[in-house]
């Protein structure tokens, strides 16, 4: 690669990065290339972009970006790496489980999500678990209606009992 091709691949890495609010770095060195395609058409289908980077250019881009501290995953860019850009803190772990059902690879070197790094192999289950933004949000919604529903059907039932209650206290007045 010539000076200007690495300067445009550190650029454009930079962006990927601090457009990315979740990233994985992973190796699937192993694979054969028909599996990387597979992976990658996993990845495709589900938001995820994979690329496979230098650590290198990987670090220069992470360090050229201010305000944030990338140095703890600078110890997992060693050997084969490929990077995975998602907008879905968990659906990279996800993939990566699904496909390791029936390949060895690829393996989670580290994860950075929303500042946080996950730093090992072992990462893999807890970050599947991770539940999305919208997976959230739903569940905030139904524990927010939960009540009101309940005090609505409690009122309905009871209405009825009241109103029972009335018409027989009116009955007997008369």
């Amino acid at each position: 690669m010539r000076k200007e091709q690495k300067t445009q691949a550190i650029e454009e890495l930079t962006e990927k990065f601090s457009n990315a609010p979740f990233f994985y770095v992973t190796d699937s060195s192993a694979l054969t290339v028909e599996q990387v395609n597979n992976l990658r058409g996993k990845c495709y289908e589900n938001g995820v972009e994979m690329k496979v980077v230098k650590n290198t250019l990987t670090k220069k881009a992470l360090e050229s970006i201010e305000g944030t501290d990338y140095s703890e995953l600078f110890e997992s860019l060693k050997g084969p790496t490929a990077l995975m850009f998602s907008s879905t803190a968990n659906a990279p772990a996800k993939i990566i489980e699904e496909f390791r059902k029936s390949h060895d690879k690829p393996v989670l070197k580290a994860a950075y999500i929303d500042s946080s790094v996950y730093i090992g192999d072992d990462q893999v289950k807890a970050l599947a678990a991770l539940k999305s933004k919208e997976e959230l949000i739903g569940e905030v919604i139904l524990l927010l209606q939960s009540p009101a529903k309940n005090v609505i059907s409690a009122l309905k039932s009871s209405g009825g009992k009241l109103a029972g209650l009335v018409k027989a206290l009116q009955e007997r007045a008369q």
